[in-house]
């Protein structure tokens, strides 16, 4: 496949966020195609890179190790003014394995504590000219802490409900315990709850019955130091 080779085969030096505040982990470039243990930063275990904290099996997910670097970059402007910024990621699939390759960055109304993607018929044709999955969605949260608010999980659900394998990268850069997350919904509670709420705006979700959180780290996406993409500016 034409596409998959011309992104696979270009080594990506630029230095990428700490590892040790960010829940993603470097594949080996002797182990591509092996298998690999990703950690939570959330709590310091590790998972099996084919399971989560909930039941279902997803697939693996290979990001840039540049992405959040290169994203913070794009958004310094809006940072330094304390609003948000948000932008979207496409992958292509091959053999079982989603690889991140496109990063779009919307047309987009940004305040301190939301950012709304606005001619989402833009995004929706890169997609469909390059057959990209939407495999999850990127924003700073520039002076509050990592986590997902409630707005965010409404964000997420519309994204894992279409690609169970969707996630959401949160950077914070004022977060000195934790700058970068990468989140999904737990399934199926999350996204049950989720599924039923009809509130719009900030609101408070109940936690399931059975104790398990609303959303968590992924254990299933990789740095790829093997992997570039490309970027979609059109702000």
């Amino acid at each position: 496949m034409e596409f998959s080779k011309s992104f696979l085969n270009h080594k990506v030096t630029k230095s990428s966020p700490s590892p040790a505040l960010c829940c993603v982990e470097t594949v080996p470039k002797d182990e591509q195609n092996s298998h690999v243990t990703a950690f939570n930063s959330g709590d310091g275990s590790t998972n099996s890179c084919n399971e989560s904290s909930s039941s279902t099996t997803i697939r693996d997910v290979h990001i840039s190790m540049r992405l959040m670097e290169d994203f913070l970059d794009l958004a310094k402007e809006n940072t330094e003014k304390d609003l948000e910024t948000c932008g979207i990621l496409g992958a292509f699939l091959e053999k079982g394995t989603l690889y991140m390759t496109t990063l779009i960055i919307p047309k987009q109304e940004s305040a301190s504590n939301s950012c709304n993607a606005t001619n989402e018929e833009e995004v929706f044709t890169i997609f469909n000219e390059r057959s990209l999955y939407p495999v999850g969605w990127i924003h700073t949260h520039p002076s509050q802490s990592c986590f997902m608010s409630s707005v965010d999980l409404h964000t997420q659900y519309s994204y894992q409900a279409m690609i169970p394998e969707a996630f959401a990268i949160v950077l914070a850069p004022t977060d000195t315990s934790r700058s970068c997350g990468l989140f999904r919904i737990t399934e199926p509670d999350g996204m049950n709850i989720l599924k039923n709420c009809p509130e719009r705006g900030f609101h408070p979700h109940k936690e399931p019955d059975n104790g398990n959180p609303v959303y968590e780290h992924c254990s299933n996406v990789y740095k790829n130091s093997n992997l570039r993409f490309e970027i979609f500016d059109l702000r």
